[in-house]
């Protein structure tokens, strides 16, 4: 007999009583208030088998029932400092370009028709932080249906879907043929979408080229080659900015954001929408100078995977860990018509996680 089975305390086990009394039955969740747990609870074990572990508390007497599998699954966790946050670097697959020749790619009449296959693809998000569909329909919304397969579309001013393309009049220089590099899409909002998807709908003659980089790489980089800038870059909020005719946005986030136990959680980086800092001279300086090593670290060749898309490939990738970039290419005669064209729209991964969740658990 031990007071605290498998080494939890006794509020641990207080707190996760699955019994109907403490957790409502149809929907699972809790009943039992943590202000109801008195202080200086004693567990005690009353009773066991092969399956199932009996606790008596005192000094309330109450008694909970807990499944030996369970409580060893929890016990792992705990031995290991907690579960790690499958959101940051240590629920993913880290890689540069060498690594990864071509992320997770299925096809779109397999990904819409067998969970398998659609699981697979969302588990590719979800750990490396991309995936590409071949062969969706070459039809204006699709990129739509594609988001509503694993979860909702997440509405901004540019709407629920957007056109990149060559405009006459562009508010954002991705509605133009130059080349871009890598960035993160709308650091000017807090949260930013984290899912972002793009459908090609049809490619260029020649350039416009997608790559690419995992940021949760190039920052994990950066801790090593340079902590210090790493530090200045975790530590530092950087505003961002957008306006146009009908829009206002502005957020400060630093450009790599940790969990609460120090891991990379987050990258935010987008050279175009960056507004002065507003920080005391020498501050500035070395801040500016570690904006410089971390954008020079994310244009290096042996990070960017390049993707040449073609009608009906739609890449969906998690906008908070990799950036993606365009080559330029030539800018037709008229603009909107003629050259490269894709529908893109925003997701989050929360939903897509969810979905992912739900098949696992179906399979």
């Amino acid at each position: 007999m031990t007071p605290e089975p498998l080494g939890f305390p006794a509020v641990w086990l207080r707190h996760n009583c699955p019994c109907p009394d403490c957790r409502d039955p149809v929907t699972g969740q809790r009943l039992l208030k943590i202000t109801d747990i008195q202080n200086g609870l004693v567990a005690t074990v009353t009773a066991q088998d092969d399956t199932e572990i009996a606790v008596t508390f005192a000094p309330d007497g109450h008694r909970s029932v807990f499944r030996r599998d369970w409580l060893a699954a929890q016990a792992l966790a705990a031995r290991d400092g907690g579960d790690p946050d499958p959101r940051t670097e240590d629920g993913k697959v880290l890689w540069r370009a060498a690594d990864l020749p071509a992320p997770h790619t299925a096809d779109w009449a397999a990904y819409s028709t067998d969970d398998r296959v659609r699981a697979d693809c969302l588990d590719a998000v979800a750990r490396y932080g991309c995936a590409l569909l071949r062969g969706a329909p070459v039809s204006p919304g699709t990129v739509l249906k594609i988001a509503g397969t694993f979860g909702y579309v997440r509405e901004t001013n540019y709407g629920r879907l957007f056109d990149v393309r060559v405009e006459p009049d562009p508010d954002n220089l991705a509605f133009t043929s130059r080349e871009i590099a890598p960035h993160t899409d709308n650091p000017y909002r807090d949260p930013v979408p984290t899912i972002q998807l793009l459908h090609c709908l049809r490619d260029a003659s020649a350039g416009g080229d997608t790559g690419l980089v995992d940021g949760f790489t190039a920052a994990a980089v950066l801790r090593a080659v340079d902590p210090e800038s790493f530090g200045l870059l975790t530590g530092t909020p950087v505003p961002f900015g957008y306006v146009d005719k009908e829009t206002e946005l502005t957020a400060r986030q630093p450009l790599i954001s940790l969990s609460p136990r120090g891991r990379i959680a987050a990258v935010r980086y987008n050279d175009r929408s960056m507004l002065p800092l507003r920080l005391a001279g020498a501050e500035a300086e070395a801040v500016y100078a570690a904006i410089g090593t971390w954008a020079r670290l994310l244009a290096r060749p042996e990070f960017l995977l390049r993707l040449r898309l073609s009608p009906g490939d739609c890449v969906i990738f998690d906008n908070t860990r990799v950036l993606h970039a365009r080559t330029a290419f030539e800018a037709p005669v008229f603009p909107g018509t003629g050259e490269r064209h894709l529908q893109g729209c925003y997701a989050d991964l929360d939903g897509l996680l969810s979905t992912l969740a739900v098949l696992r658990r179906r399979q």
